[in-house]
């Protein structure tokens, strides 16, 4: 069970603990979408951002081992040119970049209640990390190239922790939905232990969001068509509540905009995709994280 104690930053005192917050954006009406990360470790902390217009990616910021403030913590936070706090935990929060090219301002509304990857769960076992996922409604400003735009999106933030074991993946795949206050959403990470080529043993987790409440879902498929370069392009997904529902929910998506950053020993190819669900459409993420 998530509660309002869950949004302070856990402490940072063991080998490789890392406690991070990410929120993902988009505005389809207006072609922006955007993504924001900080994290925190005890030799310091790391900030992600980055700024699409349609398909042209306008500026990205990803650096490390930055100056962290004495008891770091999420209420408030400033590390490198990105910032947050969480006005009121899980209902409401604020992002911001403040890059020398492009960056964003934006106000974060919760439609969702959180959804917990407990570290019991096969997801985080595997992989070290524990956390919540929310659906948010983003309102702000964005800049870029002397353009500034108001932003009224989707999006989702984030926040886990633990200790990341990339000694025993190949890659991490998360996927994410947002259909709207009135249509949910979904999200799912799905985890390829080293040595496994194909997806049949994969490990994955993954939820529903119906009315704003969190639906649990059994059985999960998730099905992608990469191109030449391995970049992913189209994505399906099934989602069976229980394994005894009558049908699953059904969604299929395709690419609008991403991009790859290097991330030291990790390779990240980003991308914002269209989805198709229910005879609605929405927006969200299909990110891959693997061995450079």
């Amino acid at each position: 069970m998530i509660t309002t104690a869950d949004e302070s930053a856990r402490p940072l005192d063991a080998p490789g603990f890392a406690d991070a917050v990410t929120v993902s954006w988009g505005d389809p009406e207006h072609d922006w979408f955007g993504v924001a990360r900080i994290g925190l470790a005890a030799d310091g902390g790391s900030a992600l951002a980055v700024l699409f217009h349609g398909i042209e990616p306008l500026g990205a910021y990803a650096r490390g081992a930055l100056d962290l403030p004495p008891a770091a913590d999420w209420s408030s936070l400033s590390v490198g040119p990105l910032r947050t706090t969480a006005d009121a935990p899980l209902e409401h929060w604020t992002v911001a970049w403040d890059g020398d090219d492009a960056g964003f301002e934006l106000a974060l509304d919760a439609i969702s209640a959180p959804a917990e990857i407990a570290s019991a769960e096969p997801v985080a076992r595997l992989g070290g990390m524990a956390g919540y996922e929310q659906l948010v409604r983003v309102r702000g400003t964005v800049r870029a190239g002397g353009e500034t735009a108001e932003i009224d999106g989707l999006g989702q933030r984030g926040h886990s922790w633990g200790v990341a074991d990339w000694s025993s993946l190949a890659q991490v795949r998360t996927v994410s939905g947002w259909l709207g206050s009135e249509h949910g959403g979904f999200a799912l990470c799905s985890l390829r232990p080293d040595g496994v080529d194909g997806h049949g043993d994969d490990v994955v987790w993954a939820t529903l969001v119906e009315g704003g409440e969190i639906v649990a879902v059994a059985d999960p498929r998730l099905s992608t068509t990469y191109d030449g370069a391995g970049h992913q392009r189209r994505a399906g997904l099934e989602l069976w509540a229980t394994e005894e529902s009558g049908h699953p929910v059904r969604a299929a998506g395709e690419v609008i905009c991403g991009s790859t950053l290097e991330l030291g020993s990790l390779r990240l190819d980003l991308s914002f995709v269209r989805w198709h669900s229910q005879g609605t459409t929405g927006i969200g993420r299909y990110d891959v994280l693997r061995k450079a």
